[in-house]
């Protein structure tokens, strides 16, 4: 697996917005400080074949912010919303209804919208991988094709309704 690696210097703009906040960090052990950031690839390393090192990419922050204390809670709010649109799960019930994770809806707070996104994030990952395997099969007839493909787009359909549309679509 290529290791991604940060190099210690960073861009000029990005040593000016911390320069407030090295000596509060340094006075408060284990500290910790909220940013919005930009990295930059600026070095590859590609080992020789036989070799048991990893493939390597160096990172520099490139461009970096740091919220004040009335913006901290809209740069957490968009951190929480970011992790649960990439770590959404479910599983499907005999129905074919999508059910969040225990995981996934503490994430969510109850917000709907986060709730949506997460139950469209874990069906398309669903069906996703399920047309994945399909394409691997090679040998499928034409009719086992269609009945698949079928699934598929039922499934999908199901995704895109929540379970009282599903229900009146019938």
């Amino acid at each position: 697996m290529t290791q991604l690696k940060f190099d210690a210097k960073v861009s000029a703009s990005a040593q000016e917005a911390l320069e407030s906040h090295v000596r509060p960090v340094y006075d408060t052990p284990a500290s910790r400080r909220l940013f919005i950031g930009e990295f930059a690839a600026i070095e590859r390393t590609e080992p020789a074949p036989g070799t048991e090192k990893e493939p390597s990419v160096k990172v520099r922050i490139v461009h970096l912010e740091l919220p004040n204390q009335e913006q901290e809670d809209a740069i957490r709010e968009a951190l929480r919303f970011l992790h649960l649109q990439r770590t959404a799960r479910g599983t499907f019930d005999d129905d074919g209804q999508l059910e969040l994770s225990d995981s996934t809806l503490r994430l969510t707070g109850g917000q709907l919208a986060w709730i949506e996104t997460a139950r469209l994030r874990a069906g398309l990952a669903h069906w996703r991988e399920r047309a994945a395997r399909l394409v691997h099969m090679s040998d499928l007839t034409m009719s086992e094709i269609r009945h698949e493909l079928q699934a598929l787009a039922d499934g999908l359909t199901a995704v895109l309704h929540t379970a009282t549309e599903h229900d009146t679509d019938d």
